[in-house]
């Protein structure tokens, strides 16, 4: 049964991997069981935070803006991963956002994970709710800055030791940590034509963008065309 991992937990600006952003990365180094050091960053935003992640994080979009740059923090946090077991609650929806970003960037990341969210679920009674949440109320673990990804990540490690002292010692197998499975295809950057036709859009409509148009995506340019002619209308036809 593992005893060294990391424990990851991070929080985005949706539930899409392909079209939303990591906003706040945390990951917990554990050794023989013991948290042994930790990560913690928040990514800065090109554009603002919807309000129910507001809401949900606490997260404002000053904090947001004041945040760290993405390829800065995303380089420090592989480094910190490293070749790790991982383990985390519900683990394959970050591990999609962390690989479809190794994707975007032209490098692979492959791992192995335990998730805490399976093993709630194989081992606890049915009619306990299996969210951070409820868990951490049913191993009696203090629930502390819920949906802040160092606080989030330091409470899974803890109910990850919790499900091992119970449950580990006659269920060696179900805790054995498992290949992680996500198909990601690059995004391609937006084209000259749908750069241009912001641009015209924003002149048009004396607008100012609602983000940067810097490094954004072919789906991003996409989407944000879609809210603005939602909002403004379309420029009429010469």
């Amino acid at each position: 049964m593992i005893e060294d991992y990391v424990v990851i937990d991070l929080e985005m600006t949706g539930l899409k991997a392909k079209t939303d952003k990591i906003l706040e990365v945390g990951a917990v180094r554990v050794r023989n069981g013991v948290v042994e050091d930790t990560f913690s960053a928040i990514i800065k935003q090109p554009e603002k935070l919807p309000e129910e992640i507001v809401n949900l994080t606490g997260i404002t979009d000053e904090m947001a803006e004041m945040g760290e740059e993405p390829e800065n923090v995303m380089e420090e946090f592989f480094a910190f991963v490293g070749d790790e077991i991982l383990v985390g609650q519900n683990i394959i929806f970050d591990y999609s956002f962390l690989k479809q970003w190794a994707v975007n960037h032209k490098f692979s990341f492959e791992r192995k994970a335990v998730d805490t969210l399976k093993l709630a679920r194989k081992f606890l009674p049915e009619e306990e709710k299996k969210n951070l949440e409820n868990l951490c109320r049913y191993f009696g673990i203090e629930r502390s800055n819920a949906h802040r990804a160092l606080d989030d990540a330091i409470e899974t490690a803890q109910i990850f030791e919790a499900l091992k002292k119970v449950y580990g010692e006659e269920n060696e197998e179900s805790f054995e940590p498992k290949p992680l499975q996500y198909a990601a295809k690059k995004q391609s950057p937006a084209t000259p034509r749908q750069i241009r036709h912001l641009q015209e859009f924003a002149v048009y409509h004396n607008i100012e963008l609602p983000r940067s148009l810097e490094g954004i995506t072919k789906s991003e340019a996409s989407r944000l065309t879609d809210q603005l002619i939602a909002k403004y209308g379309r420029i009429p036809k010469a």
